[in-house]
Parts: C-alpha cells; structure tokens; sequence
C-alpha cells in the first residue's frame, strides 16, 4: 500500500466501529490525533459523539494516547481532562514520537492503528513504522493556514474517495431518565464538511451514560459528556496553536 494511502478512511471518530474495526482486527492499541481528530479547530470543543467514542472503546479494553504536534499547554491539558497519556511536540511524521508513545502504553506495532486527519503527518507517520493508518475527515473546515495548503495536495492523494460513514447520524444514546438533562444538549460539528452544530432534544446525550466510565482530574464529576462545549483549559486560539496536528 502507498504510504500516503490510508488503510481506512471515515467521515469522523464515531463512525469506526470498536468491534468491527478495531477489536476483530487485533488493535488493541490507538495512537490518536487532537486537532481536527477530537478537537474543533474553531470553538476548540470535543464533540459529545468523540466523547461518547473514546469511553465506550476504553469500555471494551483499548488502550490510547495522543500524539500531536502541538505544542501549547492546552493539549496538555486537555490529555489531563480525558486521563489519557500523551506525547506532544511530535514533529509528525517523523517516527520517534510514535515509538514513545507505543512506549507509553505497552503496545506493539502490529496491535497499532494511528487515527488522524492529516495524510503528511498521521498515515505518513504511520506507514514509516509499519502501522495501520485510519484518517478522519476534518471535524471543521478551518484550520492552521499551511494545513490547509496541504488539504489541497491530500485531495489530489484522495481524489474521489468517500469517508465511510458520511451522511450517517452520529451515535447518540438517550439519556436516563428522560428528563435528566436540564438544558438542550450540543451534538457535535457535522461530517467532512464541516457543517454547524445541531441541538439534540432535551433528554438526549451522546455521552453521558458512557462517558461517565471515564475520569478526569477535577474531581467534581466532570467527565466526557461535559467536554460537548468549548474545552476549558487554556486551549489556544487557531492562528497561534502550534504545529499541524
């Protein structure tokens, strides 16, 4: 396979199946992208479908870290709010951060699959190493601005190639009881295009029975099913977060 050609190419997070895709194929093992991947690039939120993701496949056993070339404090952050590890200032594609990040959680290559939404940094990055690459769809149109010069060369690569899962509703789970949620809860930004934010009906949420199996360093019971508005934390602002992610 041709190193810039991803080995699955999805219309977000949500649409990769835990067991389909990833536990039947033997990964065991995720190293994940942040910006653009899990979060917006414009109002710097975790859709509540991403959350709603990350804690049900931590439910069913895999194991993640991020890996980004951003360097500012919010990816830091940010890896605190979900609990999960994290190598950042990752130069990708360049190899060593991804070994020190398969270091980090134990895992081989072969359990790997690397999840992003770059073809030059996260499938490159990946198929150096022999790893499998899944790329997403960006979450929003906007973005870094030499990112975006490379979205022009990662058509040409794609051509007409379709994410799987385009068009499809994301995964929302109804809430227990129905009246549980005070207030309209956000669903996340729209498919590969970027489109805006819908507002589920009140007793709807696409994270919070799941997600609440999932810690975070506040201890005042936030979990993944908060992280559906901006993300606190100091999460820079797009012309100054660092590195194309």
């Amino acid at each position: 396979m041709p190193l810039l050609e991803p080995d699955r190419y999805f219309s977000r997070l949500s649409h990769v199946d835990i067991e389909r895709d990833l536990l039947a194929l033997g990964f065991r093992f995720v190293l994940l992208d942040i910006d653009n991947t899990i979060l917006t690039r414009d109002t710097h939120e975790v859709p509540r479908d991403a959350g709603f993701w990350l804690a049900k496949a931590r439910d069913a056993g895999i194991t993640f870290c991020l890996v980004s070339n951003n360097w500012h404090e919010g990816v830091y952050q940010l890896a605190n709010r979900l609990s999960l590890p994290i190598v950042a200032k990752a130069v990708k594609p360049l190899p060593p951060a991804f070994l020190r990040a398969l270091g980090k959680i134990g895992a081989t290559r072969a359990a790997t699959v690397v999840i992003g939404d770059q073809l030059v940094t996260d499938v490159l990055g990946a198929h150096f190493l022999g790893m499998k690459a899944y790329l997403l769809a960006p979450l929003v149109e906007q973005d870094l601005p030499h990112t975006l010069l490379l979205r022009n060369f990662e058509r040409l690569v794609m051509g007409e190639r379709k994410p799987e899962g385009a068009g499809v509703p994301t995964a929302c789970q109804p809430s227990e009881p129905a009246d549980a949620a005070a207030s309209p809860s956000t669903r996340s930004r729209g498919d590969a295009g970027g489109s805006r934010a819908e507002v589920s009906p009140k007793g709807t949420s696409c994270g919070a029975r799941f997600a609440s199996g999932i810690p975070t360093t506040s201890g005042a019971g936030e979990t993944l099913a908060d992280l559906g508005g901006p993300a606190s934390g100091g999460i820079d602002e797009p012309a100054r977060t660092g590195g194309a992610s």
